[in-house]
Parts: structure tokens; sequence; C-alpha cells
């Protein structure tokens, strides 16, 4: 289907939320903290299944209380409720000092207290630790929420793969611009704009990240920001783009030549990608080290002469976060696991030749991986 309208109608299976704020509970002890202060909207909505943009998540061994502002207060109750999660997390609807009064009431006097270091800043460290005085340690940690995120359940991974559809579709109904871009002086901003219109009319909440349209030149900036740039015949073109189905992203890109097969320098660069994007995908598994995954595609693009050229790692996780974990580039340790979506994106940028970049997201199955971006790598328009 390439008309406009939502693609799908089927209901997706249920996200498992109910089991998440237990998991959490587990890792306090490896953490050496007695409960965490969820404060990064994304783990907040993951344990709880509230989507807010303003929230607070206290997590303890016995309770969890959840504050936001009044814009929220039935929204919560409705969002929680759906999650199952509603019996187990206590809401409180105030100000900011409500709020914060709230928590300190319901940390009392604990020891270690957990702060999200990559979510907190400096004055707000310090906000706390005056507000909940000095009988409370605070401690820094990372990666709490996120590890346990890493691994996606069946609902996760439906939704991501409803998202992958919906972008695979929104391309194939705007790549025919190309085609007609130099007759008709599209640029990269109009079709830009056309592929992130295309995703919403067939469901997106969102495009899952600024869309990438780079022409010609521009190709060989690997996040280069669509232009006015008129898009011309023999134009190398990266399209990097990804679609938001409740709340979870795909990521995808592809790399056309307008106006027939790339010649040249251009050409090699097209086939050592491609090669490259192969390599990597197929050492997709499980307990392969992330590192390794980088390894393969780097050591197809560094025989070619171009190890220098291919200047981002190799991929990344991805789910409600476009950027989360695992790492896919050079020295990451991560280990795969069935369940861990991720992307495969090698590219080659020259200055003046132009860039390459191929990118699938996978998730990883006992038996290797799954693709959830679907378009075709043909080259040429």
């Amino acid at each position: 289907m390439t008309g406009a309208g939502p693609l799908f109608a089927e209901p997706l299976p249920p996200l498992d939320v109910s089991g998440r704020l237990d998991r959490l509970r587990e890792t306090f002890p490896d953490a050496c903290v007695d409960g965490l202060l969820v404060t990064a909207a994304a783990n907040i909505r993951w344990l709880t299944g509230f989507t807010g943009s303003a929230g607070l998540l206290l997590v303890t061994p016995q309770r969890a209380v959840l504050t936001s502002d009044g814009r929220y207060r039935t929204q919560s109750e409705e969002q929680l409720a759906e999650a199952g999660v509603a019996q187990a997390v206590d809401i409180v609807i105030g100000g900011a000092q409500a709020q914060r009064d709230a928590m300190v009431a319901a940390w009392g006097a604990t020891a270690n207290l957990g702060l999200e270091a990559d979510h907190v800043t400096w004055s707000g460290q310090r906000d706390w630790d005056e507000a909940l005085g000095s009988e409370v340690a605070l401690a820094p940690t990372r990666g709490c929420v996120e590890a346990l995120r890493q691994v996606k359940d069946a609902g996760e991974v439906a939704r991501m793969e409803r998202a992958a559809a919906i972008a695979d579709d929104a391309l194939a109904s705007v790549v025919s611009l190309l085609v007609r871009a130099e007759a008709e002086s599209v640029t990269e901003a109009f079709v830009a704009a056309a592929l992130d219109h295309a995703m919403r009319v067939r469901g997106a909440e969102d495009s899952a990240f600024e869309t990438i349209v780079a022409s010609g030149p521009n190709s060989a900036k690997p996040h280069a920001r669509p232009s006015d740039r008129q898009i011309r015949s023999g134009d190398p073109v990266v399209i990097d783009f990804g679609a938001i189905y409740e709340g979870y992203r795909s990521d995808m890109t592809r790399t056309f030549c307008v106006g027939g097969e790339p010649d040249g320098e251009l050409a090699r660069v097209f086939s050592v990608v491609a090669e490259s994007q192969s390599v990597g995908v197929a050492a997709v598994a499980p307990g392969v080290v992330t590192g390794d995954v980088d390894r393969a595609c780097r050591d197809v693009i560094a025989e070619a002469g171009w190890a220098e050229r291919f200047e981002h790692g190799t991929g990344h996780g991805v789910g409600l976060d476009i950027h989360e974990a695992p790492s896919v580039g050079p020295g990451a340790t991560a280990i795969l696991a069935p369940g861990v979506v991720a992307t495969v994106e090698p590219g080659v940028y020259l200055a003046g030749v132009g860039g390459v970049r191929i990118e699938d997201t996978l998730v990883v199955v006992e038996d290797g991986r799954r693709p959830l971006t679907m378009f075709p790598k043909d080259v040429s328009l």
C-alpha cells in the first residue's frame, strides 16, 4: 500500500509493563543504592506507561511514587491503569514544590538514593541534596533502567516493526520525487518534508529524528541537514529517517544514485559500503560482542583503503530513544542477546565525490537476526 491513511488496523500485542518495577528493584544492590529517583522521560514511560512531558518517579524497595503537574492528572491515571501498574504506583499531582515535597516525604531518611547521572544537572543534584538533608546520601547511577530496556519484549518489537513498516511504505511513496527532481526543481528540504508527511498520514506519531536528505556534495557529510539544494541527475542521495509508533522508533538509511548507475570512484564506494553492511548484518547473532560487528564492517572498508572515511560507529540500539544501548562501535563490549534491537549502518564519505551509507534496524533472534527495515537497497533510480 502506498496511498495515504493508516497502514494497519489490527491490534498489537500488549506491552508487558507490570513486572518492570520489580526488575529495577533487583538491580539496587549492585548499584549500591536503596532506591532510585527516575528523571529521564523514556525511563519513566518504560517503567509505568506514563508519557507526559513532566514527571518524576521514585522507586523504593516497597513502593513507587509518580509525580506530575495538573496537565496530566487524568492522563497519568489512565495510562498507569492501561499499563497494569495502577495499584503499584502512587500518583501525586501538584506544582514543582509539591512534587519535590512528596518525593522527600516518600523517601524519608533512608541512606542511599540513586540519581540518574546522565539526566540530572549539577544544580539539580544540589537542589535534591538540600531538600533531602544531610541524613540522605545521593549516589550517581548510570544505566540502571537503560540496561533493562536493552532487551525488548514481543510488544516492543511489534511496535518497532510497525514503525519500520510505516517508514518503508512512506519512502516508497516519495522516492519518485528523486526521479523527477531535476526537471521539477526538487530540493533536499522538499523531499524531507514529503517523507515526514508520508509517515504521519500512515499512522506515525512523528519522525524518529530529524530526517536527513543529503545530495551531491552534501552526501559526504554524515549528518547533513536538508537544504534548499536542488537534486540533480548523477547525484548520490543519502536518506536517513525513521518513524515513531506508540513511542517506539525505527531507523533506516538508503543511498540512491539519481538518473542511473553510479560511475567512477562513486560506483566503488556504493559497492564497498554495500558489502560492508552485508557482512555486518551477517555478524549479528546471540553471543556476539558488538565491537566485533563493528570490526566486521570496518575491515571491509579499511581493505578498500577508506578506513579514515568511515568516521562514525557502525550502529546503536533503538527503542523509545533513537540512540540507546547497546553501542555498536570500536571497542564496544556489549554482548548481543535475543530481543536486542540495533542498527548496522556503515558509511564512506569522500569530499568532492559523495557519500554512501546503508542502514537497517535488526532484532536479534535465537538463530541470528531479523531485519525490521525492509525497503530494497537498489542503487539506481
